[in-house]
């Protein structure tokens, strides 16, 4: 190799070297916007330049991994949020406080909402996620106050009731287009209710044995998702507006019996365009039919519409397996058919098939016309 190809070579690496400092403080503050507020603030060592750049964030990711004590989390936060340019307008935080950091200070949570009401002019996304220790809720606060928020991401919080046996903890957000609840509960009513003219997209995580009615009053919602053991019940004003579902359901581990609730809400949607659903949703609504005995004889006509209906292939979990055997082990005839059964989720050898024939052919009978598609996950 000649000494000019040596010494561009040379020129190549240190101009690579330098291409990351060559960029606007824009363009790095938006790189750099994708790490969390801990990640953020380490690299204002790299260089005296850095050493501000991650304070006009216009997000703000504060996850509490990695903090040994809740009190040093804590403390970072505080320590954050003051040093933060208050000039630069957040329109996004995401807040999450995992189990193993510790039991949520109240101060810390109390400091988030503040600083969400601060900004509330230009905040548009707010995600706030609670573990706390003993599984117990921590109460949704009602101070926030944020007309600007278009999307909201809840998780383990406690809905707490007001007149009427309803809990209403979204009734100030005037642009809200999508919401996420995840393992959420709700304290002294009977109804959550979510009144909201601009919310297009809903979706819900359950994992819990949490019975309460959903009300919504959504009139442009166009999309409902749901993962978990659906054991909510939904009740629409007017559900004309949804063309989307995604049903992924499950069954709690030693549950006695599948959720009937599941079969409702397939008849509820009489205008929906396309559905989502998964093997195991197919395999409860294959427990549910011992309990609903007219259920394979139904024509859902929900699903006369239908253009699309897609089969996500999803591998059984073992705790899914051991709940099947565990329901169906509860209708078992004799202690050899049980022993039999038993045997065979084992072995392996049941479920026989991920779809359940009498299930599927149910669908294609509701949906003549739809175009059926099976995914493999």
């Amino acid at each position: 190799m000649s000494n000019s190809a040596i010494q561009n070579s040379g020129v190549e690496e240190i101009d690579s070297k330098d291409r990351l400092s060559d960029l606007s403080d824009c363009l790095i503050i938006h790189i750099l916007s994708y790490l969390d507020a801990k990640q953020a603030v380490q690299t204002s060592v790299l260089a005296p330049r850095w050493m501000n750049l991650w304070t006009g964030f216009p997000e703000l990711t504060l996850h509490s991994t990695g903090f040994q004590t809740c009190e040093i989390f804590t403390k970072f936060v505080s320590r954050v949020l003051c040093l933060r340019d208050p000039s630069i307008p957040l329109q996004a935080l995401d807040f999450k406080h995992a189990r193993a950091t510790g039991r949520l200070e109240p101060r810390l949570l109390k400091m988030i909402v503040n600083y969400a009401n601060y900004s509330c002019q230009t905040l548009t996304h707010l995600k706030l996620a609670i573990y706390s220790r003993g599984g117990h809720q921590i109460p949704f606060p009602e101070s926030l106050n944020l007309p600007a928020l278009t999307s909201l991401q809840l998780e383990n919080f406690k809905f707490c009731g007001g007149d009427k046996s309803r809990a209403e903890p979204f009734s100030t957000f005037n642009k809200l287009s999508s919401l996420l609840i995840s393992n959420c509960t709700i304290s002294g009513a009977i109804f959550l209710c979510i009144s909201s003219v601009t919310l297009v997209n809903f979706t819900l995580y359950n994992k819990l044995s949490n019975f309460y009615i959903i009300e919504l009053c959504t009139p442009s919602l166009c999309r409902f998702a749901f993962t978990g053991t659906p054991y909510q019940t939904l009740s629409w004003s007017n559900v004309s507006s949804v063309k989307h579902v995604e049903i992924y359901a499950e069954v709690i581990p030693y549950q006695k019996e599948p959720p009937l609730t599941l079969l409702k809400w397939l008849r509820l949607f009489p205008n929906i365009k396309s559905l989502t659903v998964s093997t195991t949703t197919l395999q409860v609504l294959y427990l549910i039919r011992d309990l609903s005995p007219y259920l394979l004889k139904l024509n859902l006509r929900s699903l006369g519409n239908l253009e699309s209906l897609k089969v996500k292939m999803e591998p059984f979990s073992d705790g899914f397996r051991m709940t099947m055997c565990h329901v169906m082990l509860q209708k078992a005839k004799s202690k050899e058919e049980a022993s039999s059964l038993q045997r065979a989720f084992t072995e392996g050898s049941e479920p026989s098939s991920p779809i359940p024939d009498e299930i599927m052919d149910l669908f294609l009978r509701s949906s003549p016309t739809a175009k059926v598609e099976f995914i493999d996950c």
